[in-house]
């Protein structure tokens, strides 16, 4: 079932020009249409959602901060991670208030978990598998932006194209964190990470999310 959904998932179209070099190879397969389709048909909860990913992302930065006070470069990047997530949060939020669209609390689907359940319980490993999934949550954002643009109305489909930009400038800097604190090299738990992402996008959810998999 998941190698069927996932050679479906390689032939769907995206908008690759807006997307950074190396996005889509680094992701193992593409946001399924049959979750194209799902977003379209869930608009209100696509923006809820997505106002939670936002806060959820200048969280998890913040809580690497506080953290690991030992990486100066880290510091830098995720200080910076955070302020500009928070300034999706608000964005996404006013863009709801002129929509009509009450802010509430979603369950989270099973995505970030479903990632970090594989999180290496000791040092340094543990940061660079925290880092490396940071990469992976920001590139498929960065890649599900890109996907839903030409489906959107001219306001939110500009807002989505500068959230590329900035997704994809997170990714990079998630990958490079990854890299900077290594022992060694991390391919193989970068490998390991995307058929575990590739899983969780392409196998059945029962909720519609942001970073859900394909309808049930």
């Amino acid at each position: 079932m998941f190698v069927n959904a996932l050679s479906e998932a390689l032939e769907a179209p995206g908008d690759d020009a807006l997307l950074p070099p190396g996005l889509l190879a680094f992701l193992r397969c593409a946001t399924p249409d049959a979750w194209i389709a799902w977003a379209r048909g869930n608009p209100e909860t696509l923006l809820i959602d997505h106002a939670q990913c936002e806060k959820k992302a200048a969280s998890t930065a913040m809580s690497l901060l506080y953290r690991y006070v030992n990486e100066p470069l880290l510091l830098t990047k995720m200080s910076q991670l955070a302020r500009e997530e928070l300034l999706h949060f608000e964005q996404v939020v006013k863009l709801m208030e002129s929509r009509g669209i009450v802010y509430r609390h979603l369950s989270a689907s099973r995505y970030a978990e479903g990632l970090r359940r594989h999180v290496s319980p000791q040092e340094p490993e543990r940061l660079v598998d925290i880092l490396i999934i940071g990469a992976f949550i920001e590139a498929r954002s960065c890649e599900r932006f890109a996907r839903l643009i030409p489906y959107l109305d001219t306001e939110l489909a500009r807002f989505y194209r500068t959230l590329v930009k900035s997704e994809g400038r997170h990714y990079e800097d998630y990958l490079m964190l990854a890299r900077h604190v290594a022992p060694g090299s991390i391919d193989r738990r970068v490998a390991f990470f995307a058929e575990r992402e590739a899983e969780l996008i392409v196998t059945p959810d029962t909720a519609f999310r942001f970073h859900s998999g394909v309808p049930a």
